[in-house]
């Protein structure tokens, strides 16, 4: 599983830390996780002095050529150290090595997909809620999913309903099997047969073109074959038209679980930086924007897990967080979407970074077999 580098990057010279330091920035990461307090090297060298053969007086002076790396950096109310962006980022970069997930984590992911039972077949909003909640569950953090684009995805089959108040359920499956309801409000009412008249003709005319493509060529028809349609037809064909483009312009639905995680990290305790954090989270778009920036950082079309650290995250309100994506695709479709974890910096890196890829790659496996099914 390949974790890809974002702008702290870091080659092999001088100015980096030697074996030693590297096993002391490790150990400095792991306990600051587990405390959530800065870390003196009287700790380090009680727990670890004589596993790394090294003495408490060499381990203080190493933890200092840390601090002047930049990769730890001291809090004015302590003698304790903690690990900085940076430190961070040269942990992930450099120190992770294989990363595996756990068989207890492995167990509880089959489980909730339903690994087992190739009859179990699920709404695919359902399935994005439930992977949310997975991932808020296994992480203790947020869990956040967004469903794929329908951009660029190609129709199979179009539907309309007439609700109430002259509303209209638009419902899109697109390849492979994938189902997207939407309800448009209109100035204008329609019956069932007309809303059945003008499917017929999309279903028609359109089946294996993207969205994209059946906007433009019903505007195309709209303008070279107006005498051939009466005014309602037309009016019709318009709203398909304004139906799909709508669609096309939603970057995916977003799932999240787990927000009350934070309130209990002590990462978190600054009231102000919390609301500002909630605040974001709430915002579905303002979230998506940050994903989107996330997974596009660098080439993810082999599944590559991207992960922002601190201050590498551009919004204001995440900068003491980290976040964890991978996308996936549904089946053969150019669809694609996202799933993360959101939570401090002080994060079980490995084990977060092993569960996002790995629940990606389920993710994708359950979606094509539900839609075999379907």
């Amino acid at each position: 599983m390949p974790v890809r580098e974002t702008n702290l990057r870091f080659e092999k010279s001088p100015s980096n830390p030697d074996s030693r330091g590297q096993t002391i920035l490790t150990a400095v990461i792991n306990e600051h996780f587990v405390t959530g307090e800065p870390v003196g090297s009287k700790t380090i060298a009680d727990r670890f002095a004589n596993a790394s053969g090294l003495s408490s007086a060499t381990i203080r002076s190493v933890m200092g050529e840390l601090e002047e790396l930049g990769l730890l950096e001291q809090p004015h109310t302590s003698a304790g150290r903690i690990p900085t962006d940076k430190g961070y980022r040269y942990y992930v970069d450099n120190l992770l090595g294989v990363l595996s997930i756990s068989n207890e984590d492995l167990h509880r992911i089959g489980d909730e997909f339903g690994l087992s039972s190739s009859d179990l077949v699920e709404a695919p909003d359902r399935l994005m809620e439930r992977t949310s909640e997975l991932l808020s569950a296994l992480s203790n953090n947020v869990g956040i999913v967004v469903s794929p684009s329908l951009a660029n995805d190609r129709l199979q089959h179009i539907e309309f309903v007439n609700l109430s108040d002259n509303r209209i359920l638009v419902v899109l499956v697109s390849s492979p099997n994938i189902v997207h309801n939407r309800i448009i409000r209109l100035n204008i009412s329609f019956t069932k047969e007309e809303l059945e008249k003008t499917a017929n003709y999309l279903n028609a005319e359109f089946v294996g073109k993207n969205l994209s493509e059946i906007r433009a060529e019903i505007m195309t028809r709209m303008h070279e074959e107006k005498a051939l349609f009466d005014t309602l037809l037309q009016t019709a064909v318009i709203l398909c038209s304004q139906s799909i483009e709508s669609d096309e312009n939603a970057s995916g639905e977003v799932f999240v679980n787990g927000t009350t995680n934070i309130l209990s990290k002590r990462d978190f305790a600054d009231l102000e930086r919390l609301r500002e954090l909630l605040a974001t989270i709430g915002e579905r778009s303002r979230l998506l924007e940050i994903l989107n920036e996330c997974v596009a950082r660098d080439d993810t079309a082999k599944g590559g897990v991207q992960i922002m650290i601190g201050r590498e995250n551009r919004s204001p309100s995440l900068q003491n967080c980290t976040l964890i994506s991978a996308p996936y695709r549904v089946g053969n479709s150019s669809a694609v979407g996202t799933l993360s974890v959101l939570g401090p910096t002080r994060i079980e890196y490995a084990r977060m970074i092993s569960i996002v890829s790995y629940v990606a790659r389920v993710l994708e496996k359950v979606m094509a077999r539900d839609s075999r099914n379907n």
